[in-house]
């Protein structure tokens, strides 16, 4: 896949479902590396695998893979036409396609993960799907592990479940538009 394919494919799915795609541009490369960079590597490396919500192009994928390997990534994405561009990518990655505010279904199982790293547009969503998201994925963490998202808002776009925190950990400047990082784990 080329960065001009990539971009089509977006733009055609920012066209048809702006919603589910929420951004005007895919992720840059500083906030990509940011989100992977929160991945501890102590947990993959006793056998932890990661979880990507929402990879859309896999703007954010490519940091993923350099930091653990496509064997260790497990990506959720809704559309179809991204998942095609996600396996010919990287065809030791496995890509289902489903629904990652009802992970019961699409994953069928919880699997622990090491980390669970998130590019959906939460804040088009409303509250109460956010929050269902975040108690779907607090359920498959691993000790120690974190749920890692990135919004445009000024705040964390969910209030952590009981017993979890919330935490900036980046601000990408470069990013379009700029971007915070933000970590949750459990207290």
């Amino acid at each position: 896949m080329s960065f001009v394919s990539d971009q089509f494919r977006f733009l055609r799915a920012l066209a048809a479902r702006p919603k589910n795609v929420g951004a005007v541009a895919p992720s840059g490369p500083q906030l990509a590396k940011a989100m992977a960079a929160q991945i501890r590597l102590d947990l993959v490396e006793k056998g932890g695998s990661v979880l990507e919500l929402g990879p859309g192009t896999g703007a954010i994928t490519g940091a993923l893979v350099a930091r653990v390997g496509a064997e260790r990534l497990t990506a959720v994405e809704y559309d179809g036409d991204f998942s095609a561009g996600l396996k010919a990518r990287w065809p030791a990655m496995r890509v289902i396609e489903g629904d990652a505010f009802d992970l019961d279904r699409t994953l069928g199982h919880r699997e622990p993960y090491a980390a669970i790293v998130s590019g959906l547009p939460l804040l088009n969503f409303p509250m109460e799907m956010r929050h269902r998201l975040l108690d779907g994925v607090a359920a498959r963490l691993m000790p120690g592990a974190s749920f890692i998202q990135f919004s445009y808002g000024l705040h964390a776009p969910v209030t952590p479940p009981d017993g979890h925190i919330v935490a900036q950990a980046a601000f990408c400047w470069a990013n379009m538009p700029p971007a915070r990082v933000w970590v949750y784990r459990k207290a």
